[in-house]
């Protein structure tokens, strides 16, 4: 199961178990099956810590992994490969022992939670939203007796995806009851289940003392203004809703200069890093609703906090961009998707549509074609905005075809999962009908800025914040920098270098004005 390279680097890793730990396996005379036992027993001779019993999971096949005389509470149905991989390495370390590098406060309100939680979470081995979620969900049933955690490989358990009409991963579920779909914290679970922490971190929040430089955003361009404004030894921090930002929904990066290949998670982390190596502190979890200033900037979060700061730095960035037609709310994660890598295997043997030809959906129709019976691009223009090595591409494969001048116009389900679409040939004006079991929206994305509406820092009509050559907003004292403004090309290291930019602009106007109390005694004086 486990090459040379992987073996070894799985050793290493194993050297940290601390206390001894059971991998139990139930299986089953599947081919899937064998292939588990054999994953199990290879791991099991790695280390003198691990043993082996025979699981009675109900679920076959599948693998428990829990400190040895415990009854698991860490389970993985299927085979824990691919993106997965790192989850069962994580769940070994930490059901031997090794400690969790999360935020300790947070581990504490695990321990804590009283009740009984059953975490059942659907993931396709492709997906690479989905190792975080099941990597959170495993970190609490290790520490919390009242917690367990079943991944689950919606590829091998056919009937239960059917039957739950999963159509996106990650899908998570609690108790047998829905709970949340899509990438998911480890602090986002935890607040949902504690209902009094978002008060709590909202009062804590508050009485925060006003910084230097507050960074609303955790994107690369957030992450690259922090440690630019940290460099200066200023007191800086980021607030975010969550550190990567979209990045976090990227798989393969093939543009960032001196590295020919990295994906968007990997990168996030490597930037998250780099940030805390500089003592930035992070506030996540946290979403920014209003604007403000006097004499400080004020940054309203939706919590009910408010922080305070010399300088701002707008790092929002953009989310993908939403079709607005009658259905798609209605049939989202039930055949109206926006990332294929992590849904694509949900639509296998089937006929889909990828909305939008620029690089983004070109790349999406290439990498579905090798899962799906067929592909139709639908492109609004009469023209393709990818670039031409992926158009060659896709029109070199036989199960894509491109539609152009089209405009789609509804959603079309079935009342509990897409069935088709319909679009409009804007050549003729008729209104065509496309029959497919999903539809991967990409077709641009629009700014994170609607929280800025009503408020001192200008915008254009698209809604993004526009800024000078410094990353000057029309507020003083606030800055931006990334795919929320007006800069005209949106890729990760233009957002690196204009985060690094407004950062600069922002330490050039603390050292030109004052700290609002210094002005304050400045005025005074002069009036005494």
């Amino acid at each position: 199961m486990l090459d040379t390279n992987l073996k070894q680097q799985l050793n290493g890793y194993l050297q940290y178990i601390v206390n001894p730990i059971e991998i139990s396996v139930s299986g089953n005379d599947s081919d899937k099956s064998a292939e588990l036992l054999a994953l199990a027993n290879e791991i099991a001779e790695m280390s003198p810590k691990i043993s082996m019993t025979d699981g009675t999971a109900t679920r076959k096949p599948s693998m428990s992994v829990a400190p040895q005389g415990q009854a698991p509470r860490v389970h993985f149905a299927g085979i824990p490969m691919g993106h997965e991989f790192t989850s069962l390495v994580l769940a070994l370390l930490q059901s031997g022992g090794h400690p969790s590098k999360a935020d300790p406060a947070v581990l504490e309100q695990v321990k804590n939670l009283k009740g009984e939680f059953h975490f059942e979470t659907y993931i396709s081995l492709s997906c690479h939203n989905c190792p975080d979620v099941v990597q959170a969900l495993n970190l609490m049933a290790t520490l919390n007796p009242g917690i367990t955690h079943t991944m689950i490989d919606g590829a091998l358990f056919q009937d239960e995806v059917n039957e739950r009409q999963i159509m996106a991963v990650p899908n998570v579920y609690l108790n047998g009851q829905p709970f949340s779909q899509g990438r998911t914290s480890l602090e986002e679970i935890v607040a949902k289940l504690d209902t009094g922490a978002a008060e709590r971190k909202a009062a804590e929040l508050s009485e925060k003392a006003p910084y230097d430089v507050l960074v609303v955003g955790g994107g690369p361009a957030g992450a690259a203004a922090a440690i630019y404004a940290a460099r200066k030894g200023i007191r800086t921090a980021i607030v975010a809703e969550r550190f990567g930002g979209q990045v976090m929904d990227t798989v393969g990066i093939e543009n960032f200069i001196s590295v020919p290949y990295t994906e968007g998670p990997k990168l996030a982390a490597s930037l998250e890093q780099h940030v805390k190596q500089y003592g930035v502190e992070v506030i996540t979890e946290q979403r920014a609703a209003a604007i403000s200033k006097d004499g400080y900037v004020n940054v309203d979060l939706a919590s009910g906090a408010t922080l305070k700061s010399r300088a701002v730095i707008l790092a929002t960035g953009a989310r993908w961009r939403d079709l607005n037609v009658p259905g798609e709310l209605e049939y989202r994660t039930k055949g109206v998707a926006y990332c294929p890598h992590c849904d694509g295997p949900f639509f296998k043997g089937k006929r889909v549509a990828v909305i939008g030809g620029g690089n983004s959906g070109i790349e999406a129709a290439i990498d579905l074609a090798g899962i799906v019976e067929h592909v139709t691009v639908v492109e609004f223009a009469d023209t393709l905005r990818a670039d031409e090595v992926l158009q060659k591409k896709a029109r070199s494969m036989g199960n894509i075809d491109i539609i152009m001048s089209a405009r789609t116009t509804e959603v079309i389900g079935d009342g509990s999962k897409v069935v088709g679409m319909d679009y409009e040939d804007r050549t003729t004006g008729e209104i065509k009908h496309l029959a497919v079991a999903g539809i991967f929206v990409q077709i641009g994305l629009v700014p994170n800025t609607e929280f800025l509406k009503g408020s001192e820092v200008a915008l254009t009509r698209f809604g993004e914040i526009e800024i000078d050559t410094k990353g000057a907003t029309s507020l003083p004292g606030v800055y931006a920098a990334g795919d929320a403004t007006t800069v005209p090309f949106k890729q990760i290291i233009i957002s690196m270098g204009a985060g690094a930019t407004a950062a600069l602009g922002a330490f050039d106007y603390l050292i030109r004005n004052a700290a609002p109390e210094a002005a304050a005694a400045k005025a005074d004086a002069v009036t005494a």
